[in-house]
């Protein structure tokens, strides 16, 4: 859907802000630009929209060269949001929402048709703010207008200049959670700023690591970038901890799910003494008829007569199979049981514990690391070729 292809731009006074810039951005993908401060990410985004013209290179909107479009048109086919929100002060949100799509001279009925729709999308009920006025609203609620306003006349492309940066760090988290729900629905192509390498990470299909000067220093998914960084630059960037941030992006490894001993809640506690002792196993799992997870039973409360049912105990740590490492153990550190229980849909499936998600951390990683090395090769390969050619 973008491409740009050694694009640079340089100042009258000589500074290099973006130097040679050369990436694809896949329809319906997120790509996030990151980088220390002066490696050209906001020119980078605004030489999309032409609010700064390149001084090199093409860029491309869905096979158009933007060089060569009308600024105005091409800029009402790119919904762009930034930082500072930029609603008009003097006009309700439902007039705000609606402002491309009156400069298209839709009819009202329609603009207020979509205004009220993209609204409730972006969960503020339009029967409460479609006739506030911004100054009614909290930072975060102005935040989603903007988000509303931009995705009004239902352009192919999104641009974000750090959308979430002046928002406090609850409602930041709430706001991006959000922003990917309705990713999943619409599917736009976005370019995303961001100077927050964690914010990269959990928002990005893709991210783009600029270098000072606007070089770029790699561009690849997050658990790439993690998992293998190119080079000393990009190291440091996204930290010592990046193993850590890696749980982020690294989903639950099914073959690394447990499966201790199980019993029914109408079985009695002897029977559930026994299949401890038969296992070794100083708990076991409570599974309905039905497959739904109930609890467990542990060892030193199972003693005495009376069913499993009596002696449950809810199991509040509980994850579904498509989380990520990182929530899993994020939730087996808030229990005593040294585990987290998984599930699909209301189905219990099994365990993991703190080994099985080293294990898979670790096989990710070493993966990444096997990319590369493929990578390099077919590089090698391809150079190869072309020089024989």
């Amino acid at each position: 859907m973008i491409r740009l292809e050694s694009v640079s731009k340089q100042y009258p006074n000589g500074q290099l802000a973006v130097r040679e810039l050369s990436l694809d951005v896949p329809e319906g993908e997120i790509c996030v630009l990151v980088g220390p401060s002066g490696c050209g990410k906001t020119t980078t985004l605004k030489m999309i929209n032409r609010l700064i013209e390149p001084t090199g290179g093409r860029i491309y909107l869905d096979g158009d060269d933007v060089t060569h479009v009308d600024p105005v048109e091409l800029r009402r086919r790119i919904g762009y949001v930034i930082q500072q929100v930029g609603l008009f002060p003097h006009q309700t949100i439902g007039v705000n929402v609606g402002t491309v799509p009156k400069l298209l001279g839709w009819d009202k009925a329609r603009i207020r048709k979509v205004s009220d729709e993209l609204l409730d999308l972006v969960g503020l009920d339009p029967a409460v703010y479609r006739d506030r006025y911004p100054n009614q609203l909290s930072g975060g609620q102005r935040q989603r207008v903007g988000v509303a306003r931009a995705l009004a006349a239902d352009p192919p492309v999104l641009l974000m200049d750090e959308p979430f940066g002046a928002i406090d760090p609850v409602t930041r988290a709430r706001l991006q959670d959000e922003f990917l729900r309705l990713q999943g629905e619409v599917r736009k192509t976005i370019v995303f700023v961001t100077h927050d390498i964690e914010e990269a990470v959990k928002m990005g299909d893709r991210i783009a690591i600029l270098d000072v000067g606007g070089i770029l220093a790699q561009y690849d998914t997050p658990a790439q970038i993690l998992g293998d960084p190119t080079s000393t630059m990009v190291a440091e960037f996204v930290g010592a901890d990046r193993g850590l941030k890696r749980l982020k992006v690294t989903p639950i490894d099914p073959a690394g799910i447990e499966h201790p001993p199980t019993i029914r809640p109408d079985q009695t506690l002897a029977e559930a003494r026994d299949l401890m002792e038969a296992t070794g196993s100083s708990w076991v799992v409570v599974v309905d008829d039905r497959g739904e997870l109930r609890g467990h039973v542990r060892r030193a409360n199972a003693l005495g007569s009376g069913s499993v049912h009596s002696r449950t105990e809810y199991i509040d740590s509980w994850v579904t199979c498509d989380d990520s490492l990182e929530h899993a153990l994020a939730k087996m550190l808030l229990t005593d049981y040294g585990w987290v229980a998984v599930i699909d849909g209301q189905r219990y499936v099994g365990v993991l514990g703190p080994d099985a998600i080293y294990r898979a951390l670790r096989t990710s990683i070493d993966e990444a690391a096997e990319h590369s090395v493929d990578a390099a090769i077919e590089h090698a390969i391809d150079e190869s070729a072309g020089m024989q050619a």
